[in-house]
């Protein structure tokens, strides 16, 4: 595109770093500290300097999570165009790579952008309740493990260690545990009144709890993660994005493996699939227990089974919200 500007920002904690290409050529090459307002200076300085608007420029940066936040804020403000792009893409669309720093990616970054930019997503954030959701929804997770640590040093360290050390190691730590579990209810008191305020996510919730194996947490999570359903318009797709999709590797005539699921994917949210996958086993009766039993007696690997669970809730998932209504099963 002609005068049409590629900026590639290498978001860090501590700083960014910004490449402005034009062309296939390296115009202007800066840092900034990573707040907000830094990062609104220098942008409103790349429209001044270079005389652009907010149609003449994309700014493209890997997804990092939440240092990627000021950033946002500070595009938001300006209205300007941003492509959060997988690193993993970035990474293995760059080419055989030798040497690295935080310049030499933003380059590549804006390199990256600037070769596929007929494949640019513009950044559409979440709504303001899926953004508090995910936030309290971290936070509930880093306390619950923390809680799961601790029991497990009450149950393992009994038998190891004098009665008298133990009792009052036990007493402070059942203090911690109280106190974390506190905490835990209140978080998801709040999370629970969220999602009754909001009425489509309150909708979504009961439509996807009807789904064998299904309950609130993973329901939040899928609502979370599909950014109530908005980021992903098939099952299939999100399979792949939880790694619950099967892949052929072969090659001419001497790869010839089996099937399998790629590590490339979203590990919590699949671990959270597999345990409503192993919940669903466990049942006295319902249409995939009976599948996993029927598959099992034909002799075919438990996990490969418990895998095509997964993405048939999934599909059932997708199924119930795309069409707006109740699980019910089918019997022939």
């Amino acid at each position: 595109m002609e005068n049409f500007y590629f900026i590639g920002v290498d978001v860090s904690k501590r700083k960014l770093d910004f490449c402005v290409m034009l062309q296939g050529k390296v115009l202007r090459e800066d840092q900034v500290s990573n707040h907000q307002q830094a990062i609104k200076a220098l942008i409103n300085e790349f429209k001044n300097d270079l005389g652009m608007d907010n149609n003449q420029f994309l700014i493209c940066a890997e997804h990092t999570g939440q240092y990627t936040y000021p950033l946002i804020c500070a595009c938001k403000l300006h209205e300007c165009k941003l492509w959060l792009e997988n690193p993993y893409q970035i990474k293995y669309s760059s080419g055989m790579q030798r040497g690295k720093n935080d310049r030499i990616d933003a380059k590549r970054i804006a390199l990256y952008a600037s070769r596929f930019g007929d494949k640019v997503r513009y950044y559409d954030g979440p709504t303001e309740q899926i953004e508090r959701l995910k936030q309290l929804e971290r936070e509930r997770d880093l306390y619950t493990g923390h809680l799961a640590a601790y029991k497990a040093q009450l149950k393992d360290q009994k038998d190891f260690m004098p009665e008298d050390i133990y009792q009052r190691k036990a007493k402070r730590l059942d203090s911690v545990m109280r106190n974390l579990q506190t905490v835990i209810a209140s978080i998801t008191t709040e999370m629970e009144n969220i999602i009754r305020s909001t009425e489509v996510l309150y909708r979504q919730m009961q439509l996807l709890m009807s789904v064998d194996g299904v309950g609130k947490v993973v329901a939040l999570n899928m609502i979370i993660e599909t950014g109530a359903f908005t980021r992903f318009n098939d099952s299939r797709k999100f399979c792949c994005h939880a790694g619950v999709a099967p892949f052929s590797y072969t090659s001419g005539s001497s790869q010839h493996s089996k099937n399998k699921v790629s590590h490339k994917a979203n590990k919590s949210i699949k671990r959270l699939l597999h345990l409503a996958a192993v919940s669903v086993i466990h049942k006295t009766g319902g249409q995939l227990k009976e599948y996993y039993l029927r598959k099992v007696d034909e002799g075919k690997n438990k996990m490969l089974v418990i895998n095509a669970l997964r993405a048939k809730i999934v599909a059932r998932m997708f199924a119930v919200i795309k069409r707006n209504e109740f699980y019910e099963p089918i019997y022939i």
